[in-house]
């Protein structure tokens, strides 16, 4: 077992595969403790769409040391925060702490994640609270839209599909499915204990490997990052999908295929995006609410996975009104194809993608979060002076090129709202 230093972060390895990542931060009284697993709704086939969140929730019902209310009364104890989430490409168990608490939390969420029951009775209980938490979402028109236009850009692939899964699906998965999942996908080589605080590294090393015990019994090594998907070959959705819903605003999402979470022109594609729909300044703000007040919000996003990404606008606004703010965005995306940023545009692009990556690493979950994600989604953990330099490098000729590229390819619009034909919107 070796230790490696590099740029404040310390990393070992485990038996069986089992990664340790750790950054001290002296300036903080606290620690943020992740575990992270090399498992997302991706993973699922269509027979299973649902069952990675599913499971998610389950691991919070009982373990064979504590049970549920122990679970969340030994962290309440402490003032302790404990939750999780799973994304599409791997799923998390978070706390945070004070400092003198972090063997309770490593021990808690190790316990969590190697030694849950997933009782009958717990699958049953909570496939309702599964289903409510679907049916939140379907209710919320923005979370609809943004689910459509995934659907749509991406088909019923597990990419397209929901995190949640459908009612359907949920509906019909059993307990050993869900059981099956958590053995075959929680062992060591898949997952990363992450943490980030006033801590010292070797002492969290020792933690993990006394909490983990018998999980580290196995010949294994670490899983390779996901740099890599299955939709090679999978024809992009284009053209406009609707759902029908009484509603007050009509919510739409115009958008199109974009960069691979590694590309290297991803930085272009974030200081362009932060000035044409980032800010209060961008040109999308400016133009749709700022000059006509036709929204309250609009924006433009940039989303990344292994293989692929998507670019996109977002706005909600009177029905009566939509068909003038798509024109709007569609005569905004042509303008930056053709013209690029101006001088002010590109200096406050990078300047808000550089600010937002700086702030977001004064915090420890941050930093944590950085740990994980890198050791299962990225090649290496790239420097912040690394990223910062590679924002900053970001030319004229940068921006045109990958708004020709990406800007004009065709796209998918989704829309959620009191309508009833599809076809008198065009993507």
């Amino acid at each position: 077992m070796g230790t490696e230093r590099v740029h404040g972060v310390s990393r070992t390895v485990l038996p069986g595969g089992l990664r340790v990542v750790t950054e001290f931060l002296p300036a903080v009284r606290s620690v943020a403790l992740g575990i992270w697993v090399g498992v997302g709704s991706r993973d699922e086939d269509e027979a299973h769409a649902g069952a990675t969140h599913y499971l998610e929730h389950l691991l919070f019902k009982g373990t064979r040391r504590r049970t549920a209310l122990e679970l969340s009364s030994e962290m309440d104890a402490v003032g302790g925060e404990m939750n999780a989430f799973t994304a599409k490409e791997y799923t998390c168990y978070y706390a945070r702490v004070l400092d003198a608490d972090l063997p309770l939390a490593v021990d808690i969420l190790s316990d969590m994640v190697t030694s849950s029951l997933i009782t009958p009775k717990d699958v049953d209980a909570e496939r309702n609270v599964v289903l409510e938490e679907i049916a939140m979402n379907e209710d919320d028109p923005s979370d609809t839209v943004h689910e459509a236009f995934t659907a749509k850009l991406f088909g019923d692939t597990p990419l397209g599909r929901p995190i949640l899964g459908t009612t359907d699906s949920i509906n019909a998965i059993s307990r050993d499915q869900i059981f099956e999942h958590y053995q075959a996908r929680y062992t060591s080589e898949h997952l990363v204990v992450a943490a980030a605080g006033n801590l010292d590294h070797d002492t969290v090393v020792e933690l993990v490997r006394e909490a983990f015990g018998p999980a580290l019994d196995r010949a294994a090594e670490p899983a390779v990052p996901r740099l890599t998907g299955d939709s090679n070959g999978r024809a992009v959705g284009v053209g406009t999908t609707l759902v029908s819903r009484g509603i007050e605003q009509a919510n739409l999402v115009l958008g199109c295929e974009a960069l691979a979470r590694t590309d290297e022109r991803r930085f272009a594609l974030g200081v362009l995006n932060a000035a044409f729909g980032g800010g209060m300044s961008s040109r999308l703000f400016q133009e749709v609410r700022e000059k006509r007040g036709l929204a309250y919000s609009v924006y433009s996003f940039n989303g990344q996975h292994a293989d692929t990404g998507m670019w996109g606008i977002y706005v909600g606004c009177l029905p009566s009104k939509a068909d003038e703010v798509l024109a709007i965005c569609t005569d905004e995306i042509t303008r930056v194809v053709e013209g690029g940023l101006t001088k002010a545009e590109l200096i406050r692009g990078k300047g808000q993608v550089r600010g937002s990556i700086v702030l977001s690493l004064e915090d420890p979950s941050s930093r944590m979060s950085r740990l994980g994600k890198s050791e299962l989604v990225y090649p290496r953990l790239e420097p912040v002076e690394e990223v910062l330099a590679a924002i900053d490098s970001v030319s004229h000729d940068d921006i045109r090129a990958i708004a020709a590229d990406i800007l004009t390819r065709p796209k998918t619009l989704a829309v959620v709202g009191p309508f009833d034909d599809a076809s008198a919107f065009q993507a």
